[in-house]
């Protein structure tokens, strides 16, 4: 499955990435394996690097179910890094759907990793991070 997490409780971060193809529906398998972690806290924040995704398969509606997924909590942090122009028609995408949201100050997107780290408080990916 080209998308996947790791939770690292010491930091109450959620660590994931995204490569190649991404689907709808590996998306939502996602979603629900988080969902189904021991490990997993909505209060967590979230890092998603999306950098070495080569092509998105997901609808408009698609895209909008996704968003509008509860299982983050209101508190948490999630960012987001896609390296898109921020003009671009997918970003501009993303972001409206992130402004549905009722936490939409808490998530942002990101065109590289360290913006998004920093914005997170992080200095660094925990080293056993493989990237």
């Amino acid at each position: 499955m080209p998308v996947q997490s790791t939770i690292h409780t010491e930091l109450r971060l959620v660590i994931g990435r995204a490569w190649g193809c991404v689907t709808f529906a590996e998306i939502a398998a996602h979603q629900d394996k988080l969902l189904a972690e021991p490990n997993f806290n909505p209060d967590f924040n979230q890092f998603m690097d999306a950098t070495r995704v080569t092509a998105w398969q997901v609808s408009i509606d698609e895209a909008e179910t996704a968003a509008r997924r509860r299982f983050f909590s209101p508190l948490s942090k999630r960012a987001f890094v896609v390296p898109l122009p921020p003009n671009s028609p997918l970003a501009r995408l993303f972001e409206g759907f992130f402004a549905l949201t009722q936490e939409a100050s808490k998530i942002q997107l990101f065109q590289d990793v360290p913006s998004a780290l920093k914005w997170l408080g992080l200095e660094a990916l925990p080293r056993d991070h493989n990237r």
